[in-house]
């Protein structure tokens, strides 16, 4: 997959795009990654990519021009998506990352200033792409955040394929609790079923622990569960011994929490 990244500063990305698994599939050359500063494009002595609002308003906008011939370039090696990153698009979650992730080549545009012009966003722009409910001084840390996530998708990056298969969100739950030795540690012991070398338990125990910490900290995403699985659930938790709970992180839920979950409260 290559990714192109539209942006002023191409140095914030480069430092970090050579460290971690990204840097890793880099160099395997399982993705690609070719920044492009649009000053490359501009046509006046001064190299200038934005200029004043009309109306007034603070800020400088980056011109449509500009960014035109620089898309326009990209689009003409071949299909891709062109993603501006705003706190006004859709928020990046797991099945965006996922549907990212079957594309051949993916485009993203790091707004700075004031933003860029209304018409290159009509024109140019396939959709726009929010990793939060916040502003940023410009949208290289969100395209770092989005090369990130989809590169862990791609075949080969992770050193375990199914990794991206367990970790949070990727089936609409949190990701179990881990453990490594020591066995003890500082009065906390692994949790007895890791330890059973029984597949199917282990198993069965890292699903209810997902279900557990998503039921703690991300209730929502429990919506769907079946009553049926809601008082299977519960009469695990009720199974746990207080020194197990405590171990994964789980001491803060409560009998008054799974009376809420079960409708009985």
């Amino acid at each position: 997959m290559k990714f192109h990244v539209l942006t002023l500063f191409p140095e914030m990305l480069k430092s970090a795009l050579s460290a971690g698994l990204v840097g890793q599939g880099l160099k395997k050359n399982l993705l690609q990654v070719e920044t492009h500063q649009p000053r490359e494009a501009a046509e006046d002595a001064h190299r200038s990519v934005d200029d004043r609002p009309f109306g007034g308003g603070d800020g400088m906008i980056m011109m449509a021009d500009v960014l035109a011939r620089v898309l326009e370039g990209i689009r003409a090696q071949g299909p891709t998506r062109v993603i501006y990153l705003s706190p006004q698009g859709p928020r990046l979650d797991d099945r965006k990352v996922r549907e990212l992730a079957t594309l051949p080549s993916l485009t993203l545009v790091c707004g700075r200033y004031g933003g860029i012009d209304q018409r290159a966003l009509n024109q140019l722009i396939d959709e726009e792409l929010s990793i939060g409910d916040y502003v940023l001084s410009g949208g290289e840390p969100a395209a770092l955040v989005v090369i990130d996530s989809v590169a862990r998708m791609l075949p080969g990056v992770l050193g375990h394929e199914e990794s991206a298969h367990r970790d949070s969100f990727a089936q609409g739950l949190l990701e179990h609790p881990n453990f490594t030795r020591p066995r003890q540690w500082r009065g906390q012991s692994v949790p007895e079923a890791l330890l059973s070398g029984h597949h199917g338990r282990i198993q069965e125990w890292k699903l209810r622990l997902s279900q557990l910490v998503t039921l703690k900290k991300r209730p929502e995403l429990l919506a769907g569960l079946a009553p049926a699985e809601r008082a299977n659930l519960r009469a695990f938790w009720r199974e746990m011994s207080p020194e197990e709970r405590q171990a994964c992180g789980l001491q803060g839920l409560q009998e008054e929490d799974f009376q809420r979950f079960l409708g009985t409260r």
